[in-house]
């Protein structure tokens, strides 16, 4: 045992003994302040932790009433109800951790410091006093003359007695040390470790409560995506229904048929209509309510061969008329007010009031045909639906069909029957149900979401069951493939030693491999300067677009008589298959087109008629009716193009000796060859998607995409961050460059893309100016449909407020969206 004071120095009374009894006293002191501190901060943590508890069990019971409220939800009601019990058991071991608390550290270091702190204490008192008596005994003592002995006698009694006493109480004294030093160990231990242990129990017991929860968990998380899933598919089959009923509504409006919208039919509840209606009152004074809370505005039904109503859903239905076969029904002139019909019964009257005249005549008709169905044995009659696409500017547009854009089964199975499409690019998960559509391949859901932590600028992924897919989008992703690109980004794979990850693997591996694989590129073969100079060479010997177009525009023939071929003027080529017809359109189909944009044009012109706003619907029908296709055209005169143009365009390009072949070459001349596996090569390697060739008038690899007519490799570039408007030497983008050459789809591409088609280049011709010069009319009709549903959208939100426009701008803008995807689609089936 080790001892704090000795005790023979306390029988001595050394300056040692009384410095160690200072040192002590000072330690006793603050280790009295530090326990009372301590017992402070735990009556606080046990305070509040009392609050949690409180505010916890409120938390609790509203989990649990949130439960009752899900009780049509099987899922959600025994999932809250389980987690409120694991949460109240938690807030149980709570409670078993703060009582633990207050016995271990509040009562027995409380207990510590008011027992033996206080008592030593108080022996201290006795000490000190002990000593000032012994220390005045001794001063006595020591003052007594010799020659008294009776004085001497008495002062020697006083100093043995107080000598006795102090050598006691000191020893008592440095036993209380001692003792206190040696239970402070043990006290401050003691009490720690219980509430340690508590912790301990209280962590033990929430892993044993939340293990038998887990599984519950795990499994919930699983249906949790699945929920995420069918919600997203729910959000987007609301959408679409949600833009239906909207453009019905719109059309609607547009066509005044307004009325169809305030009543419904349901004939499989067998309800022949129903809606609003004023109702007259039935009393003596036969008044209508003008009051606001009660203003006579009913719900009317008419089923089962009864005229019913009801003021709210909850409320049983009124019968106004039992049998409609009693019946009779007429027009009210004489009424005060407006719109009003009398519904007239053997033994009642009823009048009621309709919004507007059409609805009181489509009342009485439904009261008509009622009375008439209810006398036949049979009832059955065919419902005559409302015809809501009856107008003839809308018919040769709708007769065609949606927009042929994919969607769900479709797209999966045609991106699937690619090989190696079946499985997932990067992990190889069967059944992959997603796609990066700038990559080209398929991904399962794991690999989908860390491609979206890539950003859009290196990977766009889109479902396959859920989103809808374009035609040159569906067949992008076809050209490509899980094939193609992994041949590209893992060449090196192998080489490198580096393991492709499984679908069970840690999502942090297989997020590691996707970002070395497309972010870092490592597995990317990097060719030898001799073999990107053969390859891009091969390339640029493929060019086989005559190029001479690009630079010298044709000369215009004579204008020829004003003829505009139809649908049914084709002819059968050599090869035994049906030519394609002159133009894109057929003359009722550029009616159509134009007719519908009248009701805007009109309104405009009467809007804009003092702001000077010009009609040119009528104007452009006219020139397109006098310009003759493109196709019909006759072949220029050899001698009428340059001799520049002819040589450019038949001898191969030539490469100078310090010319560097580098990835940026190499997309140029695979763009312009169609290639797309050697594009996707280039990217892989680095490319500029939006490289300018210094040595070829600062064309783009989009130009060449153009040069090479191909749409799909202009999707694919524009997929990849392509500039749409990025222009040559002599100010010609790729809309210019469409236009020139004739290619109707790349146009319609381009124009979906929002490129600029008021883009002027250095001769001051426009995409449009270019088109009638040269006497397309496919792109001329293109281009003027792009330019007045602008101008619609200009006017029209001009009058209006920003960025609102009325329902047959809406309109207008889905329908011209619906066309240029009809002739892309269209193009894409003739290649």
């Amino acid at each position: 045992m080790k001892v704090t004071v000795d005790f023979e120095d306390c029988l001595k009374d050394s300056p040692r003994f009384r410095a160690t009894i200072e040192e002590v006293e000072t330690d006793v002191g603050e280790l009295e302040s530090k326990l009372d501190k301590l017992v402070k901060l735990c009556i606080g943590m046990i305070d509040a932790g009392r609050a949690y508890i409180v505010a916890n069990k409120q938390f609790v019971n509203g989990i649990r009433d949130l439960a009752l409220q899900s009780t049509r939800d099987v899922v959600i009601e025994s999932s809250l109800t389980k987690f409120a019990e694991s949460l109240q058991e938690m807030n149980n071991y709570h409670t078993i951790l703060f009582d633990q608390a207050q016995r271990s550290i509040k009562s027995q270091l409380q207990t510590f410091v008011k027992e033996d702190l206080r008592k030593i204490k108080e022996t201290k008192k006795q000490f000190d006093k002990v000593s000032e008596e012994k220390e005045v005994a001794l001063v006595k003592n020591g003052q007594v003359p010799r020659n008294k002995t009776h004085e001497v006698e008495e002062a020697t009694n006083i100093l043995t007695t107080t000598r006795k006493c102090f050598r006691h109480i000191a020893l008592d004294y440095v036993l209380q040390i001692n003792v206190l030093q040696s239970k402070r160990r043990s006290e401050i231990l003691k009490s720690m470790l219980s509430f340690m242990q508590a912790h301990l129990s209280f962590f033990h017991q929430g892993y044993d409560l939340f293990s038998e929860l887990q599984p519950l968990m795990k499994q919930l998380g699983i249906q949790l995506d699945q929920l995420v899933v069918d919600a997203a598919k729910e959000k987007r089959d609301m959408e679409q229904k949600h833009s239906s009923i909207q453009q019905k509504a719109a059309l609607q409006d547009l066509f005044n048929e307004d009325t169809k919208l305030e009543y419904n039919v349901d004939t499989e509840n067998g309800i022949a209509m129903e809606g609003y209606l004023f109702k007259r009152a039935s009393n003596a004074f036969k008044t209508w309510n003008r009051k606001k809370a009660d203003n006579n505005r009913r719900w009317f039904s008419i089923q089962n061969s009864q005229l019913v109503y009801q003021k709210k859903f909850k409320d049983n239905p009124t019968v106004v008329v039992e049998d409609l076969r009693l019946c009779t029904v007429k027009q009210c002139e004489d009424s005060e007010r407006r719109f009003c019909f009398e519904v007239v019964s053997p033994t009642k009257s009823c009048m009621m009031q309709a919004d507007s005249e059409k609805l009181r005549q489509a009342w009485i008709k439904a009261v008509q045909d009622s009375i008439a169905t209810a006398f036949r044995e049979n009832g059955e009659e065919p419902v005559t639906k409302l015809d809501r696409r009856s107008s003839a500017s809308l018919g040769s547009l709708d007769s065609g069909g949606d927009t042929r854009s994919m969607k769900g089964e479709s797209a999966l199975q045609r991106v699937l029957a690619i090989p190696g499409n079946e499985t997932c690019a990067d992990c190889g998960q069967p059944e992959p149900r997603w796609a990066s559509i700038n990559l080209g391949i398929t991904l399962c859901i794991e690999c989908s979401g860390i491609h979206r932590s890539l950003g859009v600028h290196n990977s766009k992924v889109r479902s396959l069951t859920l989103d809808s897919w374009e035609p040159e989008l569906l067949k992008l992703m076809c050209e490509l493939g899980n094939g193609v690109i992994n041949q590209i980004y893992e060449a090196r794979r192998e080489e490198m030693g580096s393991r492709k990850p499984q679908p069970a693997d840690p999502r942090q591996e297989i997020e590691a491999y996707i970002r070395a694989k497309y972010i870092e590129r490592k597995f990317v073969l990097k060719p030898s300067a001799m073999e990107q100079r053969a390859k891009v060479i091969s390339l640029s010997k493929q060019d086989k677009q005559p190029r001479s177009c690009a630079e010298f525009l044709p000369p215009r023939p004579p204008p020829p008589t004003p003829k505009l071929r139809t649908a049914s003027s084709t002819s059968v080529a050599a090869t035994g298959h049906e030519a394609r017809r002159d133009s894109l359109f057929c003359p009722d189909e550029l009616d159509s087109l134009f007719s519908y944009f009248d009701t805007s044009s009109k309104l405009r012109s009467l809007r804009s008629a003092d702001s000077g706003i010009q009609n040119s619907a009528d104007g452009s029908r006219e020139m397109l009716a006098s310009t003759p296709s493109s196709n019909s055209l006759s072949e220029p005169e050899p001698e009428s193009e340059s001799p520049v143009a002819l040589q450019r365009g038949e001898s191969p390009p030539v490469f100078s000796e310090l010319t560097d072949f580098s990835s940026d070459l190499l997309l140029y001349w695979a763009s312009c060859a169609c290639s797309l596996p050697d594009m996707a090569e280039a990217m892989a390697q680095g490319a500029d998607i939006n490289w300018v060739n210094a040595e070829d008038s600062n064309r783009t690899p989009l130009i060449q995409a153009v040069q090479g007519g191909s749409l799909v490799t202009c999707e694919f570039l524009l997929q990849n961050a392509g500039n749409v408007d990025q222009q040559d030497i002599r100010g010609r983008g790729p809309l210019h460059h469409a236009t020139i050459l004739g290619h109707t789809g790349q146009v319609c591409l381009f124009l979906k893309r929002g490129a600029r088609q008021s883009a002027v280049d250095t001769d001051g011709r426009t995409p449009l100016s270019i088109a009638v010069e040269a006497a397309n009319a496919d792109i001329v009709t293109l281009l003027r449909l792009a330019k007045m549903n602008e101008e619609m959208r200009e006017t029209e939100g001009a009058f209006g407020q920003p960025g609102q426009y009325s329902p047959h701008s809406t309109q207008t803008e889905q329908q011209y969206k619906k066309c240029i995807q009809e002739f892309i689609t269209l193009q894409l089936d003739e290649s």
